[in-house]
């Protein structure tokens, strides 16, 4: 497992659900998060995924860790909402989020990534007609998928680099060499793509 959360192995109903399912009510729970507004309505939202996650076999801290990279974007989002239009304004707001990326992360959890690229590549199929090629889409999704584990692993790099030359404090010293290094990665995806026949 990634520090991103990646497929746990399970025999839970949610494991065996199908993918496209899975990721269709996905999408209709984005669309619903729209609709809430009320903090109650929030909790109710949570309480549910945190249910969906019970099923699953998942316990609280893994849970937890999904939530762990984004406690500083959850932060400072709740400050300025509470700055702005007040606490239960701000609790909506964060907590919709929350909702949100705890949902996704349960499909990722218990859905494998070939199974989540296959169900999108079958629903892009239809749009052949229209110069849409589903095997490129579906590379480029497994390619995106696959790289965002390698840039929380840069970045985790960088920061131990960081704490070791003490400049903690230093945004800078985090954002450059992270960028620097995420764009070699690029660089080099991009050689290997092209020497396999990928082009565009």
């Amino acid at each position: 497992m990634t520090s991103l959360g990646l497929f746990v192995p399970g025999d839970s109903a949610l494991h065996r659900a199908r993918a496209g399912h899975k990721l269709l009510l996905l999408l209709v729970l984005g669309a619903v998060s729209f609709l809430l507004d009320e903090v109650w309505q929030v909790g109710v939202g949570l309480a549910a995924v945190a249910g969906l996650y019970g099923v699953a076999g998942i316990g609280p801290r893994l849970l937890l860790r999904q939530l762990r990279p984004l406690l500083w974007v959850l932060g400072a989002t709740a400050l300025f909402h509470v700055l702005v239009s007040g606490w239960q304004r701000a609790a909506v707001v964060v907590g919709v989020l929350v909702l949100l990326v705890l949902a996704a992360a349960l499909v990722t959890l218990t859905t494998r990534t070939t199974a989540m690229v296959d169900a999108l590549v079958a629903a892009v199929r239809p749009l052949r007609r229209l110069g849409v090629d589903p095997d490129r889409v579906g590379l480029l999704l497994a390619l995106g998928i696959r790289s965002v584990p390698v840039v929380i692993a840069l970045a985790e790099e960088v920061r131990d680099a960081q704490l070791a030359r003490g400049l903690s404090a230093s945004p800078r010293a985090f954002a450059v060499p992270l960028i620097v290094r995420s764009l070699r990665h690029a660089d080099a995806l991009g050689e290997a793509l092209v020497a396999r026949g990928v082009e565009d």
